[in-house]
Parts: C-alpha cells; structure tokens; sequence
C-alpha cells in the first residue's frame, strides 16, 4: 500500500504543477492585497466579482491543500501498519486511499479545463426552434436541464430574459449563471439539441422531431475586450411582459438593444429596474459580439483546411430519442446513454467529459499536422 501511495503522490505534485497550484495561491494574495485597499468597495460591482473570485480560488486551494495532508496521514498510517498488522487499521487505510483517489479525480478533471476562458461564468441562452409547440416545450425542457445541472455543480444561476409560448414551454430565455469553471463545464451544450418523440401536443400521438438552439458565452465582464460605439446602437425601453413584481408592469423598465452593424438583438426585462435590464442586455451584447469575432476567426482558420460547420438546424449536436427507443446521442463525440430521463435531469457529466477529451484530442492531432 506504501507503494501505492507514493505513487498517487507523485501524481498528486505533477496535476499540481498543471493546474499551476502556485499561480493560483499567487492570485489569491494579489487579489486579497487589492481587497485590503482604502477604495476597494467603491466600486461594488467589481469589489463583488473580486470577492467571489477569491473565494472560489480559496475554496480550490483548501481541497488540494486538504488532499494532500490526507495522503500524508495515511502514509503515516500505512508505514504504522507495515510493522503492527492490524486489520481493523488496514480497512481503515483502504477506505481512505479510495476517498483519496476519488478527490484526486475530481480535481484532475480540472486540467481538461484549461482553455482560455473555461474559468468564467456563462451567459446560456436557450430558443425554440423548429417544431412549433413541441419545440416551445423542448426548449424548456433544456432549460430544467440546464438548471439541474448548474445546481448538481453548486453554480448560481439566474433568470435575466424570458418568453413565453402562448400554449406551452417558452420561445426563449437567458440566464446568468455564476460559478468558478461554469463555461468550461458548459460550452458542451452549445448547439441544436435534437428532441424526437411522441407528441403530448397531438391527439394522435404521432412522432415529432423538434429542435433548439443553446447559446453558450463566456460572461467576461469586466474584463471583456470588445468595445462598443454608442452611436452603434438603438435602444428601446418598454413596459415588461413577466409575471410581475415590484414595479415590474408598472414601468417601461424592459430594455431592448440592437447593434446596428450586426443586428444582434438583446433583450432583458426581468429586473426591477430599467438601468439594471440595461446593464445585463450591454454585458449579453458583449458576451455575443466577442463570440461572433472567435467564431469569424475559427472559420477563417478552418476555411484553410476546407471545412467549417456553423450552428444551425440540421446540424444539432445532439439527439434525445424518447421513442421508438430510448437513447440520448452526442454527435461530435459519438458518446451515448440509454437513460434520457436521467440526461435532462441534469446527468450531463458524461457528455461533458467526453467532449473535453474531444477536444484536447483534436486540438492535438491539428498541433501535430
């Protein structure tokens, strides 16, 4: 068992090195330095994201810290044992090694997470598409799934825009959602998402195949490199359609912002406020116009080789089929589970994993050609 745990130790301190453990406590002093400053909380919006960064940075800290005195301890344990034999002791040590091994696990996970922005939190929109009521109904049916999943990893997320279908589901809808590495787990799910079933919306019960889109941006904030000229924008200001509130369908507080040159459209009218919409709706706008310029630039690059598939219907990502049979298939990776029930129950770390080791494949092989 000393062995065994030498070993797993030295993989503990090479996963250290990767995940660049001394950077992070780096940033954590650096950050904590700032917080200490006379004018820190001048600005709450950043002093917030400041305080939360450190936070999730320490909490990261603490478990890597806490894994490695757990091997120390059983190490010290297991020398103990070699020479008293005691098998009460060596059930003990078994147990523990096996949590160790599944913390470590957890945590090494963590290097296919090293893409530029795989650390922020998400901006996810989600739009019915074809398919009528049922793609309404599908649309949020992505939309729980989403939510159980942010909640399985302990991430916050928050309803910015929504609407609504007239007889079921919604037409589309944006959430915020916060949480250290929430676009790494996430941009999986960016794409149509292929729904084939028996239709509850039709008396006959007929096969229906239905289809939404899944936007997925990396919310950058404060530190989001896109500028925006003012005169390139209309901004509209009308009264909310939401469920109500405090001052929410009494004043024109919803915000609509086009930006002329592309004709993005963002609207949010969720809060309570007409200056809080408009500060969501210009952070979604950059969110969208930093991910229109990456994917110009990917196609660019691809267009080199010959191939380039943009996001649109019929080129969905993944498919649930609920009938005939029951299978959820992702098609990027051709990773499938029999259980669709459990996927849009927020079971996604299957998918989720076998897309970042797609990735990092692919991102290899294209280094070595």
């Amino acid at each position: 068992m000393i062995q065994e745990i030498d070993s797993l130790q030295k993989q503990i301190e090479h996963i250290g090195k990767q995940l660049n453990v001394s950077g992070m406590q780096a940033k954590v002093h650096a950050l904590e330095v700032e917080m200490q400053g006379p004018d820190f909380w001048n600005n709450q919006e950043h002093a917030q994201l400041v305080s939360k960064e450190v936070s999730s940075l320490q909490s990261e800290l603490d478990t890597w810290n806490g894994l490695q005195q757990d091997l120390v301890s059983t190490k010290e344990l297991a020398e103990l044992n070699a020479q008293d034999h005691d098998a009460d002791l060596a059930v003990e040590l078994k147990t523990k090694l096996a949590d160790i091994k599944e913390q470590f696990s957890e945590l090494e996970f963590h290097i296919l997470l090293g893409g530029e922005y795989d650390t922020a939190s998400v901006i996810l929109a989600i739009h019915a598409g074809a398919g009528g009521v049922d793609a309404q109904d599908w649309a949020e049916m992505l939309l729980r799934m989403v939510l159980r999943y942010a909640e399985r990893k302990g991430f916050t997320a928050r309803t910015v825009d929504i609407s609504r279908g007239q007889e079921a589901g919604i037409k589309s809808a944006v959430l915020e959602i916060d949480g250290r590495y929430a676009y790494g787990y996430l941009k999986s799910e960016h794409g149509v998402h292929r729904l084939v079933r028996q239709s509850p919306f039709n008396s006959d019960a007929l096969r229906q195949t239905s289809f939404a889109l899944m936007e997925v941006l990396p919310d950058l904030g404060e530190a989001s490199p896109v500028e925006i000229k003012q005169e390139d924008l209309r901004i509209d200001v009308f009264r909310s359609g939401g469920h109500g509130g405090q001052s929410v369908n009494t004043t024109d507080s919803a915000v609509r912002i086009v930006h002329l040159p592309t004709n993005i459209t963002v609207t949010c009218q969720n809060e309570k406020s007409q200056h809080q919409n408009k500060a969501s709706a210009m952070k979604i706008l950059k969110a969208r116009l930093h991910q229109k310029y990456l994917e110009e630039q990917a196609a660019k690059k691809e267009g080199l080789r010959g191939e380039f598939t943009s996001a649109e219907w019929g080129n969905q990502i993944r498919s649930y089929v609920l009938h005939p049979y029951k299978m959820v298939k992702d098609h990027r990776t051709n990773y499938e589970e029999s259980d669709p029930d459990a996927v849009l129950d927020g079971k996604l770390d299957g998918f989720v994993e076998s897309y970042l080791k797609n990735t990092i494949d692919a991102k290899v092989s294209n280094e070595v050609d």
